[in-house]
């Protein structure tokens, strides 16, 4: 196939040239989300009169069946010959179209079309990875609670230092990957802005509606400059910067686990499931996942390196330099997602040798530091009684004994503020139980941690979701307290506008849990909740954003929050009742009859002091989220 640029050339492309330029062996991987910004192309050239409503549908009809080819048969993009996906997708169209599908790159450039294809991908993978993170935090949390009572080693310099429960270590790394989480999420905060309608770096001779494409499209908002739109991949940086990260968090993990499974350590056996043996040695349980997880995170440090030496240099605008971007965030993402998917049977299969463990954490003189703090208990100044305690240890080293074996006249002999109950304080569960501030490894506040960790996983998705509207940050959060007043007074704006209900302060108080905020800086800008209905339904309320934002894309960014809650929760549907169906139907809402809708809705209409005159329209919106079986109210 010819090339689509081959009218400025007089000859054609070398072999070499080709095999060196041509991109379409790895940004297949992008076909999916190529077609996707196609269609709102094709919606957005329509509402700019260059495209008849006729010439839109037969488009978007024919791009959803390229997409099902490409799918159903994934040979007829690997074996193409096209440049790059931007090229076999157009090819395909013209086949299915003929010169119709020529005018759909009208006013587009493949420099803003590749940069929202990557924006839309790597938004996907960032949540997916999220939830592998999740997955893995899971598993944590559920060993945790299994090993609750398991007192263990804890080490610096590897070498054993203090008792801890095995708990408190699980939640060490709990807090590690929630960080992470956060990193992808705060990652995709700034990849959801919409390149398309930038054109090749000048922006787009069209009259397009950039606002409404990005909204189309599922951006917060679209981009503020085309020079930088086409050049910018800060998206992939901070998307490779948080993959490092989490990668390095893994593999301390894993070589935490490798060192606790040899056969010095003893203290950890991993499943068969996840080791391999050795082709020599019959006796040989090989760590080899985890030392497969380690061994990952040079490769993710790499990708990072990658991507910001190949951006050091680069003038602005596009560059084909910018092709070197993908491979690297393909391969991170894919090797990370495995390393993930890779800790829960880990974890999961394990088992701990609670009684060696016990007696390593007994080891090691690890009660050095609670006999100090004893005497410090007895007046002892601090530094005398870590001088002392030095000299204890060294006794009972050359006596070839654990300190707790010094009878109570030796220890005396050193240290005068010793006294009969000295043992007590030397006792392992002693030295654990004692460490109960916040944070600590006391039973009670490893239990604290792991259900505030659940909690947290809880509402995992929900945590300050943000979103970019003109130049300020938006940020979507659970409702406080403190909300309460300006909910009211958002609730009470639109429903003076006739918009929807009102609802009284006593209201939104008993159902404040059900609601969010959009808070911009320190004002709430917008608002919501989700009523639950049913295992399979719920209602989105009260949405509404301050007067000055109407318009600006916040309402679509809230829609998206509830729905998103709504399939984090796993119920499949979500509906609204609404005067504002145009707006709704734009966020994806089918119009259905209200009878469709089940009886508790009814009855709560039955209330409505509109209820005889009902102007609302009912639609509906599936989550994503799998159907559960309906077992009552």
């Amino acid at each position: 196939m010819g090339v689509i640029w081959a009218g400025r050339a007089t000859e054609p492309a070398d072999p070499l040239f080709r095999q060196f330029n041509d991109s379409l062996s790895f940004d297949r991987t992008l076909v999916r989300e190529d077609i996707e910004g196609s269609v709102g192309w094709a919606r957005a050239l329509e509402r700019a009169k260059v495209l008849t409503a006729e010439e839109a549908g037969s488009l978007i009809d024919a791009l959803g069946e390229v997409l099902r080819h490409a799918i159903e048969s994934p040979s007829a993009l690997a074996e193409a010959a096209d440049e790059d996906i931007h090229s076999w997708v157009e090819r395909e169209l013209v086949a299915r179209v003929g010169s119709l599908g020529k005018k759909l790159h009208t006013g587009r450039s493949r420099n803003d079309q590749v940069a929202t294809d990557l924006r839309l991908w790597t938004i996907k993978q960032i949540a997916r990875r999220a939830s592998e993170i999740e997955g893995c935090i899971q598993s944590l949390l559920s060993l945790a609670e299994r090993e609750r009572g398991t007192v263990f080693p804890g080490y610096t310099h590897l070498q054993r230092a203090q008792p801890i429960l095995f708990g408190h270590w699980c939640m060490a790394y709990v807090e590690m990957l929630l960080r992470d989480r956060e990193r992808f999420n705060d990652a995709a905060i700034r990849a959801s802005m919409c390149p398309l309608g930038s054109g090749a770096l000048a922006g787009t001779a069209y009259p397009i509606d950039r606002e409404q494409l990005a909204r189309d499209l599922g951006f917060s908002a679209p981009t503020a400059n085309s020079l930088d739109a086409v050049s910018d991949r800060d998206f992939v940086v901070e998307t490779l910067s948080a993959t490092a990260l989490a990668s390095i968090h893994l593999s301390r993990l894993a070589e935490d686990l490798i060192f606790y499974t040899t056969g010095e350590a003893g203290l950890i056996t991993l499943g068969d499931s996840v080791t391999s043996g050795s082709s020599l040695m019959p006796q040989k349980k090989n760590p080899d996942a985890l030392e497969l997880i380690r061994g990952k995170s040079g490769r993710q440090i790499g990708n990072l390196v990658n991507i910001l030496t190949v951006l050091k240099g680069l003038p602005l605008a596009y560059n084909k330099d910018l092709q070197e971007d993908k491979e690297p965030l393909f391969d991170a993402m894919e090797h990370l997602s495995l390393s993930l998917r890779m800790i829960p049977p880990v974890l999961d299969g394990m088992t701990i040798d609670r009684q060696r463990a016990r007696i390593a954490a007994e080891g090691g003189y690890s009660n050095a530091t609670e006999l100090a703090d004893y005497l410090v208990h007895q007046g002892v100044p601090f530094r005398d009684a870590h001088h002392s305690v030095g000299r204890l240890v060294r006794e009972a080293i050359r006596e070839s004994k654990p300190l707790e074996a010094l009878s109570v006249e030796q220890m005396q002999a050193i240290a005068p503020g010793v006294r009969d109950d000295v043992y007590v304080a030397l006792t392992v569960d002693r030295a654990v139980a004692k460490r109960d501030v916040h944070g600590g490894t006391a039973p009670a506040q490893v239990a604290g941690s792991v259900a505030a960790a659940r909690r947290n996983l809880g509402r995992g998705s929900q945590d300050a979701k943000a979103s970019h509207a003109g130049d300020s940050l938006i940020t979507i959060r659970e409702a406080h307290i403190n909300d309460l007043d300006a909910i009211c007074d958002i609730v009470a704006h639109w429903a003076r506008a006739g918009e929807h209900l009102p609802r009284s302060r006593e209201e939104i108080l008993e159902s404040l849990s059900e609601f969010a905020v959009a808070v911009e800086g320190q004002e709430v800008v917008g608002c919501g909740s989700l009523w639950i209905y049913t295992p399979q339904l719920a209602e989105i309320r009260s949405l509404g954003v301050i007067p000055s934002r109407k318009g600006g894309g916040l309402g679509s960014t809230l829609t998206r929050y509830f729905v998103d809650w709504a399939a984090d929760l796993g119920i499949p549907k979500v509906f609204v009742l609404t005067r504002a169906p145009d707006f709704f139907a734009r966020c994806g809402f089918k119009t259905v009859s209200v009878s469709v809708l089940p009886e508790k809705v009814l009855k709560d209409c039955a209330k409505c002091p509109r209820n005889t005159a009902c102007d609302e329209v009912a639609m509906t919106l599936d989550t994503g989220a799998a159907p559960l079986a309906d077992h009552g109210s």
